[in-house]
């Protein structure tokens, strides 16, 4: 019966007579205790990864969405001396030029730190992270190319996707907020905290983009 409920909770039973066996992720680690501490160290490393990629890859698109917003609200303001295509073109070369920034950033931040440069599934996690940054303006640049196209007035299309950009911001906003489990007062005060300091930031960038 142990051995079928060790089966049952994905890890296997240890041999008959040998207590210090145990298995990890299916490969089975037999003999001094230290081993076991080693195994389960790697096990926890692995799982790990993934939530601290999520993590960087939410960071970008947050850091790229706050950017395009400020794009966007520029030229919205400027909409009279603006056409279309020149916005569409304009929000979709800044954000590549943040996404390659990112990438560039992250490599040398790799060979500073490891002395060495990354591996192939080290650049792939660097390019998955830094690309989300290009997805954060999907919506925003269809919405623009379609006035490119002559679908509809750029001035709207601008507003459209400044929406767009909010919408996200605050989505993330609310669900980081959310996973904190705090109570809701304070839920409700750190998410204002973060929307002046959404604010804050696009105020600032529209400074910088528009000057």
């Amino acid at each position: 019966m142990d051995e079928r409920a060790g089966a049952s909770d994905g890890v296997a039973a240890p041999p008959a007579g040998r207590p210090d066996a145990i298995d990890v992720d299916g490969a089975a680690v037999v003999g001094h205790p230290a081993r076991h501490g080693r195994a389960h160290r790697l096990h926890r490393e692995r799982s790990r990864r993934p939530r601290e990629e999520l993590a960087e890859a939410l960071k970008e698109r947050v850091y790229a969405s706050f950017t395009g917003l400020a794009i966007v609200l520029v030229q919205l303001e400027n909409v009279e001396h603006v056409g279309a295509a020149r916005a569409t073109a304009t929000l979709f070369i800044g954000i590549v030029a943040i996404t390659a920034a990112g990438f560039v950033a992250d490599v040398v931040a790799h060979v500073a730190v490891h002395g060495g440069f990354p591996n192939r599934a080290e650049v792939g996690r660097m390019l998955r992270v830094s690309g989300t940054a290009i997805a954060s303006a999907a919506g925003p640049l269809v919405v623009l190319a379609l006035a490119a196209f002559g679908l509809f007035d750029l001035e709207p299309a601008l507003r459209a996707a400044s929406i767009l950009y909010l919408v996200t911001l605050g989505l993330i906003g609310f669900v980081a907020v959310r996973r904190t489990r705090a109570e809701w007062w304070k839920q409700l005060v750190a998410l204002g905290a973060l929307v002046a300091l959404g604010l804050a930031v696009v105020a600032l960038q529209q400074l910088a983009h528009g000057h």
